[in-house]
């Protein structure tokens, strides 16, 4: 049965069309429908043995989410992204859980670990680094267990780069500094398209952050400053963002490959660019007495 499949039809537009008109008001019929279609959604799904891809968080364990630990708690399997995932996070795993490091597996391997799963009427989880969403590789993973037919899920996760800005004590879109995000990296092994390039993005001045990029730091820098960055564009390098061993370094652009080869890192770490890390920024409207809003008059 398909992730589709499973809660098809839509449980909450079933109790919807079957509440009726009871002597409720429309809004409370709904909102009763759906609570009703809500239980029938999770008792399908809790009868039906999955693959949940959970993000792990930026690296301390007690940052993965409420949903992600009570999945992880309960798989009878688990595959966790062992050059990355923070092992600390499989405490939580149950004393009988099988355990498997992808880091020594292909794509071929983990899904046949998952089909194996699934015949055996398991629960596993993929436990994924940061959120799985970027730079997660599940894509081909999901299209996989769609054509086997193989339920699943996903479990969104605090990535890296939100906790490198919590370590920071940063915020990324200041007023009239930057209200754009651009999230990217170096091209390596894995192609960039052409009209990524950190060259053209860099023209925006926006705030960037570049994930797996450590080690491309000296082109990075150059590709940065011809794009438009100004050479004394603060940076800062965030090593295994909230580890136990985390470490931070501010530098420039112009600077960044020097710092990045004094201190060895070479890996596990992001890059973040822009004015954000400056001291110079203009007040939220949203908070101003003058701004008036839904919730508030302004001052005159």
């Amino acid at each position: 049965m398909s992730a589709e499949t499973a809660i098809c039809p839509n449980p909450i537009a079933a109790s919807v069309s079957e509440a009726g008109m009871d002597g409720r008001s429309d809004a409370a019929q709904f909102q009763f429908a759906r609570a009703e279609g809500m239980k029938r959604l999770l008792i399908r799904i809790e009868e039906t043995n999955m693959v949940h891809f959970v993000g792990a968080g930026p690296g301390a364990a007690d940052l993965i989410t409420l949903r992600g630990h009570k999945y992880l708690s309960e798989a009878d399997v688990i595959i966790y992204a062992g050059s990355l995932v923070n092992k600390e996070l499989l405490s939580y795993a149950k004393e009988e859980a099988e355990i498997h490091n992808s880091a020594h597996m292909t794509l071929e391997e983990v899904i046949d670990l998952m089909k194996k799963s699934e015949k055996e009427n398991k629960d596993t989880v993929r436990l994924h680094t940061g959120d799985p969403s970027i730079y997660g590789a599940i894509r081909e993973q999901i299209d996989i267990l769609k054509s086997s037919d193989i339920n699943f899920d996903i479990v969104p996760g605090v990535s890296s780069f939100c906790g490198a800005a919590a370590s920071l004590n940063a915020e990324y879109t200041l007023p009239d500094v930057s209200q754009s995000l651009i999230i990217t990296r170096m091209e390596g092994r894995t192609p960039v398209p052409e009209r990524e390039s950190i060259r053209s993005f860099a023209a925006h001045k926006s705030t960037m952050i570049l994930f797996l990029s450590s080690g491309l730091t000296e082109e990075l820098s150059k590709e940065l400053i011809a794009g438009g960055y100004e050479k004394d564009t603060p940076v800062a390098v965030v090593y295994k963002a909230t580890w136990h061993d985390e470490k931070i370094f501010g530098c420039t652009v112009e600077s960044l490959p020097q710092t990045m080869k004094d201190n060895n890192i070479t890996k596990t770490a992001l890059i973040l660019v822009g004015n954000f890390l400056g001291n110079d920024y203009e007040r939220s409207k949203l908070y101003s007495p003058k701004f008036t809003h839904e919730f508030r008059e302004g001052i005159e």
